[in-house]
């Protein structure tokens, strides 16, 4: 059993970058003011969270400005959607196979 706990993706392996990934599948571009307040984060926090998966090519981060404000936002990228679904089958087959 071990073993198939190893085979998940250890960059979605944490809940609030799995929770991330979940609202960017839904979504197109959601900004960081935006996931924050959902998930309730400090920038900090979001921030490191955003640098794991950035550096896992799983989002892409686009910064603009609305007048004077920064304003940074993001998108899942083709990768990053494979390792999104990839991860909840290997979940669900986890769960499953301890249904029975």
């Amino acid at each position: 059993m071990k073993k198939k706990f190893l085979d998940l993706d250890k960059t979605l392996d944490n809940r609030i970058r799995l929770s991330m990934l979940s609202i960017l599948m839904i979504e197109d571009r959601v900004s960081f003011k935006e996931i924050k307040q959902t998930l309730e984060l400090t920038d900090g926090n979001l921030a490191s969270h955003v640098k794991a998966l950035e550096k896992a090519a799983y989002i892409e981060v686009f910064k603009s400005f609305i007048g004077k404000k920064p304003n940074t936002e993001f998108k899942i990228t083709k990768l990053g959607k494979k390792a999104f679904k990839e991860h909840l089958k290997k979940l669900e087959a986890l769960i499953s196979q301890h249904k029975q």
